[in-house]
């Protein structure tokens, strides 16, 4: 498969090598020095761009990607309140598009536990739920696109809880606490606490390598399909118990 990758910082560099690890093509690499790049025969012989920047560049690079005819699996957070707009664009145009706020397979197996506590917390409102996000100093968005996307399914299984904030909590609301230290690459701690005790559960990634592989996964299927794809219809495929799959379809 021909890969290009859009952004080449350290997880650009790591996804690069876990690609030709795995017998594919790097056919064309955009940073932030050759936008011009995009233009080209290299870029468009791409049977999918793997995209890795920053909140302030992430949707132009969809969209030029999108006039060159290519398909796009992306990583990037603090842009989705245009996700609407990525949507509209897959549907009007034909365009490919994958995202999700975390590719770590262990991360989404903890996206579903998530949603199952919180669920069984539903019928014990003597617990509280809080969430701690910790990254490296270099993430500049917060909360992480992987805590907010937690958050979600607390809310959306968890009938008192309606919201979430950065600030002190309101009624309904969850707090999420952000820290950002050295060289982390994501750890995301939730807590259900209560007078008597305090229920913990915790995702820690160990390296990048688990983002990069789950993107390069991502890309080897979005190579076959097309319009708006997310990270639950690929772990439709990967995961074969038939009660996960329940629990993604919530």
């Amino acid at each position: 498969m021909k890969i290009a990758l859009i952004g080449y910082g350290k997880m650009g560099k790591t996804i690069e090598r876990i690609a030709r690890q795995r017998g594919h093509e790097i056919v064309s690499i955009i940073d932030i020095d050759n936008q011009s790049d995009f233009d080209t025969d290299a870029f468009r012989s791409a049977d999918v761009a793997i995209e890795f920047t920053t909140p302030a560049t992430a949707f132009q690079n969809y969209v030029k990607a999108f006039e060159q005819g290519v398909k796009v699996v992306s990583g990037s957070t603090g842009w989705i309140s245009r996700i609407d707009e990525v949507k509209k664009m897959c549907e009007d145009t034909g365009a490919t598009f994958f995202w999700t706020s975390n590719f770590s397979i262990g991360v989404n197996l903890f996206f579903a536990l998530n949603k199952y506590l919180a669920a069984l917390m539903d019928n014990f409102t003597q617990y509280t739920p809080e969430m701690t996000e910790i990254h490296h100093v270099h993430k500049l968005d917060h909360p992480s696109g992987t805590a907010i996307s937690l958050a979600n399914g607390i809310i959306d299984n968890c009938a008192r809880i309606t919201g979430w904030t950065e600030e002190e909590p309101t009624d309904g609301a969850m707090r999420i606490n952000h820290k950002r230290e050295g060289e982390v690459p994501g750890t995301h701690i939730i807590n259900w606490n209560s007078e008597v005790d305090s229920i913990e559960i915790k995702h820690e990634a160990k390296s990048r390598e688990g983002f990069a592989l789950g993107a390069v996964v991502a890309a080897e299927w979005v190579a076959t399909q097309s319009g708006f794809l997310t990270m639950d219809m690929l772990m439709h495929r990967i995961i074969a118990n038939t009660k996960l799959i329940d629990i993604f379809n919530k």
